[in-house]
């Protein structure tokens, strides 16, 4: 099976949609890798996933290097992307200390969440050789500063905020886009305004990608599914295919799962 690389999804933009889940485990790891779906993210949503935390805040680089190991060893097709946690990305000198352990432990990308004042870290990290994708929109690292998990980007100065940081940060060489919790026409201006490729969640259908975490999509959670989420039940290999069905398609995000307005 062909890997997946920035070059192949950079070739996918406007051109075929993509899918990607979250994994954190190497039999998970394996069971993505075996689908059609082309992006494992190790996503720091182990700590509500996984450890049952409320939040993604306590979450560190050494369990998120931990379980990026984990997933490595599982993958074998898929582009492979991981959290920088809570306050790794806050100064440059951290964020590539934190890179540097993530990509040791087999990521071939790492994601920030933040806004415009990353474009410092994103120079850094670009001159080093490291692969960035930023999170933009709802990022749960902020959810104490949003007050818990809300849509963004509903008034004029979130929106042009949110368009302007992903302006700039492609600009200072980030390499894919990530937005949550967005209205789907700002989703859709992001998407066309900028040449490297969106990945949505919660975004709308307009996104060259979408994710979802893998305990959703599978209907392993046992809370309750946030309104973005599409339960695929049965076999793992068998739910993860008709979701990348499903996205290739544009049959997934529906109406129901979108947030348009």
């Amino acid at each position: 099976m062909k890997r997946t690389t920035i070059a192949t999804l950079r070739a996918l933009k406007g051109a075929e949609k993509f899918s990607c889940v979250t994994a954190y485990d190497a039999t998970f790891g394996h069971w993505v890798s075996e689908s059609d779906v082309q992006v494992i993210l190790v996503g720091d949503s182990l700590g509500m996933v996984l450890q049952g935390r409320d939040s993604t805040v306590a979450v560190t680089l050494d369990e998120m290097a931990y379980h990026t190991q984990c997933v490595a060893r599982g993958n074998h097709s898929c582009l492979l992307m991981s959290d920088v946690p809570f306050m790794q990305a806050a100064t440059v000198e951290r964020a590539l200390a934190a890179a540097e352990v993530l990509m040791q432990a087999g990521a071939e990308m790492v994601k920030i969440e933040g806004d415009e004042r990353l474009v410092p870290v994103i120079n850094a990290l670009n001159a080093a050789g490291v692969p960035v994708c930023v999170h933009l929109g709802l990022t749960p690292q902020f959810v104490h500063r949003f007050g818990g998990y809300k849509v963004q980007g509903r008034d004029q100065a979130t929106r042009t905020a949110t368009l302007s940081a992903a302006r700039a940060l492609t600009e200072a060489g980030a390499d894919l886009v990530l937005l949550e919790c967005v209205p789907s026409d700002l989703a859709k201006q992001v998407t066309e305004a900028i040449d490297v490729p969106v990945i949505g969640i919660g975004a709308g259908a307009d996104t060259d990608g979408q994710i979802l975490v893998l305990h959703d999509m599978l209907g392993f959670n046992p809370h309750r599914l946030a309104r973005f989420v599409k339960v695929y039940p049965g076999a793992p290999l068998a739910a993860l295919n008709a979701y990348a069905d499903d996205v290739a398609r544009g049959n997934f995000p529906a109406p129901e799962h979108q947030f348009l307005d």
